[in-house]
C-alpha cells in the first residue's frame, strides 16, 4: 500500500521514521512519499520537502511567512493527488496538517493522525476539525486519551510514547568513549539544547552561554540541530570554551551530568535519559504576549504537565536570564536536588508506559486499511 506522511519538525522526523520502519514490518511492500527529514529518508521512499524549510514558530513569524506557507499547502495537495495514497499520516505539525486533513477528507483519503496536536494547551476549538476530518487519532500522552474521549467524546488510541522506543533502541556510549571521540577533557558535561529553529536558538543560546565561565570544573557541549549549519552557531559562541556537536544528541544525553533545555520535546527526552535539567524559553515578545493570553496551562514542559507538578524548573521569558539560570544550574549540581529530580523522572517513566508505540500504531493503521 501507499502511504503519504507529513512531518514538519525534527521530532516528527524521528517518530515518523520509526513508524515507517514499523509499517514495513506489517506491510513489506509499503511505498512512502513524505514531507520530513533525513531519518525518514534513511528508511526509504521519496522526500518531497525537508522540514528545515517548513519550520516557522510564533504568531509573528507565521504571518511573516504566510505566502510561503500557503504555497506549500497548494503544492502538497497537488502532490498527494498525483501520488494517490491509500492513507495519509499526519505527524503533529497542526497548523499545516489540519489544513491538508480538511481537504484530504473531502477527497476521500483515509486520514490518520500520529502524535496529537496539543489542542489541550491552546486552540481547543480545533477539536471540531479533528472530529470532522480525522479518521484515526493515535495519542502518545496518557492525559490526552481522557481529554479526547471523556471531554470531547472522540475515540482515540493511546499507543504509548515513541520516545521510549527511540531511547531504548539507541546504541549506548559511555563517558570515556564520548570524550575520546570528540577530544574532550575529563570533566563532567553540562549539555546545552537550545532548540532546533533559528529564532529560538539565537535567543536561547546567547543567555545559556553567559554562565559557562562560572563553572570551570565542568565542560559545556551544545547539541547542534540537524537543520542548522555550524557557522550559524559559531556567530553566537564566539570565543566561548564550548564544544558544538551535531547528530549525537542521544549520545550527549547518555553522558551528560546536567542540561539546559529549550522547552519542547527535548525536555521529555532529557528526563527519560535521567539527566537533571532546567527548562528555558524566550520567544518573540509580541508572540509571547499573545500566547500568554490564550494558552491556559500551569506548565510549559511536558515533564511537568505529565506529572502535574513542577518537577523541573521552568525559566520563561524575562525570568530566563543569567542570574536565574545560574541559581537553577547550581541546584542541578547539588546531590539532594538531583536525587529528587531523578525520583520524579522514574515516576514519569512509569506513567508513560513501556516500549512499542511505533509497532502498536503501525499495526492499528495497517489493519484499518485491510478492513476498509
Amino acid at each position: 500500500m501507499k502511504y503519504y506522511l507529513i512531518a514538519g519538525e525534527a521530532s516528527g522526523d524521528l517518530h515518523a521514521s520509526n513508524l515507517m520502519q514499523a509499517i514495513l514490518e506489517e506491510d513489506p511492500q509499503a511505498e512512502f512519499r513524505f514531507w520530513g527529514g533525513d531519518l525518514m529518508q534513511k528508511v526509504g521512499g521519496i522526500l518531497v520537502k525537508h522540514y528545515k524549510d517548513l519550520a516557522f514558530m510564533g504568531f509573528v513569524e507565521v504571518l511573516a511567512n504566510l505566502k510561503t506557507i500557503l504555497a506549500n499547502i497548494r503544492f502538497c495537495k497537488k502532490d498527494i493527488q498525483q501520488f494517490h495514497p491509500d492513507a495519509i499520516i499526519f505527524v503533529d505539525y497542526p497548523g499545516f496538517n489540519l489544513q491538508i486533513a480538511k481537504w484530504a477528507k473531502l477527497q476521500g483519503y483515509p486520514t490518520h493522525y500520529y502524535i496529537s496536536p496539543q489542542i489541550w494547551a491552546w486552540k481547543e476549538g480545533r477539536i471540531k476539525d479533528i472530529k470532522r476530518n480525522i479518521d484515526y487519532m493515535y495519542v502518545i500522552l496518557p492525559f490526552e486519551k481522557e481529554f479526547y474521549e471523556e471531554k470531547h467524546k472522540f475515540p482515540v488510541h493511546f499507543v504509548g510514547n515513541p520516545l521510549i522506543d527511540a531511547i531504548a533502541n539507541r546504541n549506548k556510549i559511555n563517558l570515556n568513549e564520548f570524550q575520546a571521540k570528540h577530544n574532550l577533557p575529563n570533566k563532567p558535561i553540562i549539555a546545552i539544547l537550545p532548540g532546533s529553529r533559528k529564532q529560538e536558538i539565537s535567543k536561547m543560546l546567547y543567555v545559556m552561554l553567559k554562565v559557562v565561565e562560572d563553572y570551570p570544573d565542568y565542560q559545556f557541549v551544545i547539541a547542534g540541530a540537524p537543520s542548522q549549519e555550524a557557522e550559524f552557531y559559531k556567530k553566537t559562541i564566539g570565543s566561548k570554551d564550548v564544544k558544538l556537536i551535531f547528530g549525537e544528541t542521544y549520545n550527549l544525553m547518555d553522558v551528560a551530568h546536567a542540561a539546559m533545555v529549550t522547552s519542547g520535546t527535548a525536555t521529555l527526552e532529557t528526563a527519560l535519559f535521567k539527566v537533571p535539567e532546567v527548562v528555558c524559553y524566550k520567544g518573540n515578545y509580541f508572540s509571547y504576549l499573545i500566547a500568554k493570553r490564550i494558552i491556559n496551562l500551569k506548565y510549559i514542559s511536558l515533564v511537568n504537565l505529565i506529572l502535574d507538578k513542577e518537577a523541573v524548573t521552568e525559566l520563561i521569558q524575562n525570568n530566563f536570564n543569567t542570574k536565574t539560570l545560574k541559581i537553577e544550574l547550581d541546584k542541578l549540581l547539588d546531590k539532594e536536588s538531583r536525587a529528587k529530580i531523578i525520583k520524579d523522572y522514574n515516576q514519569l517513566e512509569k506513567i508513560l508506559g513501556g516500549e512499542g508505540a511505533s509497532k502498536t500504531t503501525a499495526k492499528l493503521l495497517v489493519d484499518s486499511l485491510k478492513i476498509s
